[in-house]
């Protein structure tokens, strides 16, 4: 039971350190409408991106959370909708597949994203992007500077969804982050089932049910013999 305790406590305690890095683990992207450029051709019928289309496309980047429950991170012109969090630029670059702004599910585009924090600390990844919203995706990590230079996994990247002006809302967060996470969340899950002793006592469980324990007799039932 104890050890139980101490693990979810461990690892409640991880991430809190996770939380107060100097480089974040996890941050949302709002991508600008101003900034999305690509190539005249090839495109679909109804002139969204073909297979083989280039791109490439800018926004910004914001602590983790600050886009959930479908908030809009850029206003109309462009510019950021929460100047102060800003913590950096956020630069794709790449290619659409397969059916490309056509998909609604499966991979889509083929891209390079580079994070570009204010403090000077880069990120690097490359690889694919899925057309599902909601579903996490990992890429892998091609290169990191600063405090993210010894960083280990992948980036998980995970679509929010795309405002009025079709710029894509996304968050992110480092592999071992996501797993830290789900382990913590299960060693909390199963120390519901546990109790901590009081300190001075022994590591043991009672509970008193107020339900009677034992022989139970009935005086219209006569006792066995």
């Amino acid at each position: 039971m104890f050890k139980t305790f101490i693990t979810s406590t461990a690892l409640v305690l991880s991430l809190t350190a996770f939380a107060h890095a100097d480089a974040p683990m996890a941050f949302d992207v709002a991508e600008d409408h101003t900034r999305i450029h690509m190539a005249a051709a090839p495109v679909h019928e109804n002139g969204m991106p073909a297979h083989g289309n280039a791109f490439v496309s800018q926004g910004y980047i914001y602590p983790e959370g600050t886009l959930a429950e479908g908030t809009v991170g850029v206003l109309k012109d462009g510019s950021p909708a929460f100047p102060d969090l800003v913590l950096g630029t956020w630069t794709c670059d790449g290619y659409f597949v397969g059916e490309g702004g056509n998909a609604t599910t499966g991979v889509w585009i083929i891209s390079r994203q580079t994070f570009a924090f204010k403090d000077g600390a880069t990120v690097v990844t490359q690889g694919t992007e899925i057309a599902d919203v909601g579903q996490p995706n990992l890429r892998p990590v091609t290169g990191a500077t600063g405090d993210f230079a010894k960083i280990e996994g992948g980036l998980i990247q995970t679509t929010l969804g795309f405002n009025d002006f079709w710029g894509l809302s996304a968050t992110y967060a480092f592999e071992n982050l996501a797993k830290d996470r789900a382990s913590a969340k299960d060693a909390a899950f199963l120390g519901q089932d546990h109790f901590q002793a009081p300190a001075g006592e022994e590591d043991q469980l009672e509970w008193d049910s107020g339900v009677p324990v034992g022989p139970i007799f009935d005086e219209h039932i006569a006792p066995s013999t």
